[in-house]
Formats: structure tokens, sequence, C-alpha cells
């Protein structure tokens, strides 16, 4: 069985340009997705949505606040515990007057509610005049939903100077979603090796507060940004695993080929080839392609050319053309063809 050469699978990491062009950096709207909570269900005992984690709200938010007014913060906080149990009406008709007295964390949660729709009906203008609300009073959470909606122009007039304002500020007060975004239009201002240095302590803080996004793009520029330390060069690869370990397909797919290359460590086989079915197995379909390679070469695993032709036949239904794969696929015999194609198809229908 012919055996491809080494470039067939190695995924070059040498410029800024592939770095933007393979990483999953997102647009600064898009990344609100990243708040949303898990699916509700019902409870049939209360007729209120069933516990959700506080996703939509920052940690902190759920702690009582310290409010200017005088009046006391307890209604805030019990309003916090409400929503963390799923009693989303309970939580609106706590929060609801703390809000109209001015405290911010009460304020960002009626937003939230009304964004959602838990509780009340969804209604965004609401929530866009709360989360301003919450906004011009210093909530992190709230400055960076906000800026989001200006830089969307949903539901609000689009003020993109506005936006960037807001997302700093929110990213300096520490909100992770924010200091990624951030560190994103930074990058977007002052292309090359100048401005990702520039928006790296903001990529590094969102990467060590558990944001995938943000440890795949740190592991990228730790391991091909001219100007970086040694020693952070160094955590290219632990910052890679993070992201693929937390479910980041692509990162997946670069750890796999890092481990089988050698990028950032030594070699391991075995290992990326058990990454790059993790990946595979996801619908990524490279990771698809370079399975079929694997198996042709043996590489972590033992040459199965069936087991190839079928990921070779998933990764072309896909849109992947690769002639050398095709050459590989027409050298089976009909039997083996079969067996590839019978094994594709059942791993379409699982």
């Amino acid at each position: 069985m012919r055996r491809m050469s080494d470039p067939d699978l190695t995924i070059a990491r040498k410029s800024n340009a592939k770095l933007c062009r393979s990483s999953r950096l997102l647009p600064l709207a898009a990344v609100l997705t990243l708040l949303s909570g898990a699916a509700l269900a019902q409870d049939s005992t209360t007729g209120e949505a069933a516990p959700a984690t506080a996703g939509a709200a920052d940690a902190k938010s759920a702690e009582a606040v310290t409010s200017d007014t005088g009046v006391s913060d307890d209604a805030t906080a019990r309003a916090f515990g409400a929503f963390q149990r799923g009693y989303y009406l309970t939580a609106m008709e706590l929060a609801l007057p703390r809000a109209q007295l001015g405290d911010p964390a009460a304020q960002t949660l009626v937003a939230e509610l009304f964004a959602a729709g838990l509780g009340v009906a969804r209604n965004m203008d609401d929530a866009a005049f709360w989360y301003a609300q919450a906004a011009e009073s210093g909530d992190a959470s709230a400055q960076f939903k906000y800026g989001v909606m200006l830089l969307e122009g949903r539901h609000v007039k689009a003020d993109a100077a506005r936006a960037e304002e807001l997302m700093k500020k929110a990213a300096d007060a520490g909100n992770a979603f924010a200091q990624f975004n951030h560190a994103q239009a930074l990058v977007s201002k002052k292309p090359g090796d100048a401005g990702i240095l520039e928006a790296l302590p903001y990529f590094e803080k969102a990467a060590e507060q558990g944001v995938p996004d943000a440890q795949y793009a740190l592991a990228q520029i730790y391991s091909n940004t001219v100007g970086v330390p040694d020693e952070k060069r160094a955590l290219a690869r632990e910052f890679m695993e993070k992201a693929a370990r937390a479910g980041f397909d692509t990162a997946q797919l670069d750890y796999a080929m890092w481990l089988i290359d050698g990028i950032g460590g030594p070699k391991d086989y075995e290992n990326g080839f058990r990454w790059m079915k993790v990946a595979a197995t996801r619908g990524n379909v490279i990771a698809q392609n370079r399975m079929a390679v694997l198996h042709i070469n043996a590489i972590g695993t033992l040459g199965d050319p069936v087991e190839a032709a079928k990921w070779y036949i998933l990764s072309r239904r896909a849109g992947y053309d690769d002639r050398s794969l095709a050459d590989f696929y027409q050298g089976l015999t009909e039997e083996e063809q079969k067996q590839a194609i019978d094994a594709a198809n059942k791993f379409g229908r699982r």
C-alpha cells in the first residue's frame, strides 16, 4: 500500500493570515450566542421553567450588590437566587423594583428575563432599555450585551463607536467574552504582529477564564507570532488542548495535527489519532480526510483500508475533493469499496 508523504499530514501555521482563516474567531455580534443558557424544561408543579444555569448573568451578579439608594439589596440577592433556581416570575417581581431604583445588577437581570422571555413575554425592546440602563451604571455583563446590540443595530440604533467603548469597559472590568471580542477588535484595527501583541493581554485574560475560542486563538498566537517570549510559546500546546477538551472542533483537529507533527511538544501518534477521530466523528470534514490518511499509513493505529475508504467517502460527500485519496480508493477491491460505502452510510445514520 502506498504511503503518503509527511507533507500530506502537515497543516502549516506559519502566518497570521492562516491564523485568522483557520480560527473560529467570532465576529463581535456572534459571540452573544456563547452566553445562551441551557435548554429549559417546564416544571409541571410550579408552571415556571425548571432550573437552568445562570449563564446569562455574570457569576458576580448572583451575589448581593451594593447600592447607593439606601434601599436594602436583599431583594436583588433573592431575585438572583430565584433566577438560579428557575423561578423566573419571582425573579422579575423581586428585581424590577430594584431596577427602577437604579440597581445595575437588578437592571441586568430584568434585561436578561425580557431577552430570554423567562417569566414574562420576550420583549427585546424592553431588554435593550434595561441593558442600556445597567451599562450606563457600570455593569460589565450589561455593557457587553448592550455593546453587541449596538454593534448589530438590532432593537437599537447601530453605534459602532459606542459599542467599542462599552466592550472595552466590560473587558477591563473582567467580562471574559468582552475581553475576547475587544481583542479581536484590536487585531482587526491593526493587522499583523503589532496588533496581535497589543491584543494579547485580552486574549490571555479571556483564555484564563475558559473561553474556548480565546484558548484556541492564544495557542495559535503563542505558536506563530514573532515577539512572543519563549516561556509563553512553550504554553501553546497546553492552550490548544484546553480548547480541544472544551469541545471546539477546530481545536480538536489542530491539536491532533500538533501531536502528530510534533508542534509545541513531542510527537504522540496514538493521542493524535484519538483526537483526530473525535473531530472527525463530530463532523469536521478536514479531520475526516486526515483520518483516511492516518489509516492508510497506519499512523497512531493499525492500517485499515476499509476504514480509510469510509472516511474518504464521508469527506468526499461533504465536498472535500482529494485526488490522492481518490486514487487510493480506486485501487481497492470491489468488496472493500462496498464495505466502505456500507460503513459510511451507517455512520451517516447514527
